[in-house]
């Protein structure tokens, strides 16, 4: 059997998720891997057969996209070039990741294809959502457009709907203790978070996507994304700060570490990923503001930890999705 597992390459999320799922779809066949995207700091292990600018947001540095950046990145005559490119007819199974130009170029040639991401879980309306509509939700529909589905949430709202997918690094770590809080907000400054971390007297580590090197600034540590420092980091945290992703959050609550989120302005997903976890019990702030650092030591001087059940099911969704859809 031959398959082609095609991943979104924005955010860290994805490229994570896939580390552990490519050693089980490797037992079934040949496996071809696809990337597209700009914007992950983690990697994979085994090589890529395709690689593709791929259609991005770029994180902007108070909170939000940065809308200028994410303009100069997208590059539609490309993305429309690499879809036309990309020759699918050997495969027996492909799968999907939330990644457009291997989707797209399933949809003009006709071939059905399996969404398996956390994005593809929005297809049922069971899942949480803001009251109001937004024009996002078109992203949801067309980004990556699949015949079938298989999705992964805090919650199982839908028949189609799996508890998060714990990679095994993470299942297997020795959980502590050191009182500290890992932070991950990839759409803030680590200049600006150190103005309002500062101003606790805990100690914090700050993952930065802008960062090369690390420093230490009074009760804050900076250090440059680093898949292995930040598990290392978030397996001996009191608490994990971070943004409006799913995988992050989700890892952590696993780990029995508590959680605030601070979802990214103007990003829908984030929004929705939010208020599913709001639902869960985590607070959520939706602005760092001069209120931000009330609703911080809140959360710090809590000891409330949420109960989560993520049961290790990847293996048994894996082999029901390749003998379900594989020709």
């Amino acid at each position: 059997m031959k398959i082609l597992y095609a991943i979104q390459g924005t955010g860290n999320g994805h490229i994570s998720r896939a580390r552990e799922i490519v050693p089980l779809l490797q037992q079934y066949g040949e496996l071809d891997l696809l990337v597209s995207g700009t914007e992950a700091e983690v990697s994979l292990a085994q090589p890529l057969k395709y690689r593709f600018h791929g259609f991005s947001f770029v994180f902007g540095s108070n909170g939000g996209v940065d809308n200028w950046a994410t303009f100069k990145l997208m590059n539609l005559p490309r993305l429309v070039r690499d879809v036309r490119s990309l020759h699918l007819k050997q495969y027996d199974l492909i799968i999907n990741d939330f990644e457009p130009v291997s989707a797209w170029a399933c949809r003009l040639q006709k071939i059905p294809s399996v969404s398996l991401s956390h994005q593809c879980s929005f297809v049922s309306p069971k899942t949480p959502r803001p009251p109001k509509w937004s024009w996002a939700e078109w992203l949801f529909k067309y980004y990556s457009p699949t015949a079938h589905h298989v999705g992964f949430h805090f919650e199982r709202y839908d028949d189609f709907i799996h508890t998060p997918v714990i990679r095994s690094e993470i299942r297997n770590l020795q959980v502590s203790n050191a009182g500290h809080y890992t932070v991950y907000l990839p759409a803030y400054d680590d200049k600006l978070l150190i103005r309002f971390l500062n101003r606790t007297n805990v100690k914090w580590h700050i993952f930065s996507k802008r960062e090369k090197t690390a420093y230490i600034q009074a009760n804050v540590q900076v250090f440059p994304v680093n898949n292995e420092a930040f598990n290392k980091s978030l397996a001996s945290c009191e608490g994990l700060l971070t943004g409006g992703g799913f995988e992050g959050p989700a890892e952590a609550l696993f780990l029995q570490k508590k959680v605030m989120m601070i979802p990214m302005k103007g990003q829908y997903e984030q929004q929705c990923n939010a208020l599913a976890a709001s639902k869960l019990g985590v607070p959520v702030v939706h602005e760092i503001d001069d209120q931000f650092v009330y609703h911080l030591n809140n959360w710090l001087s809590s000891d409330k930890k949420i109960q989560v059940d993520f049961p290790n099911e990847t293996a048994g969704i894996i082999d029901d999705l390749v003998k379900r859809y594989a020709k």
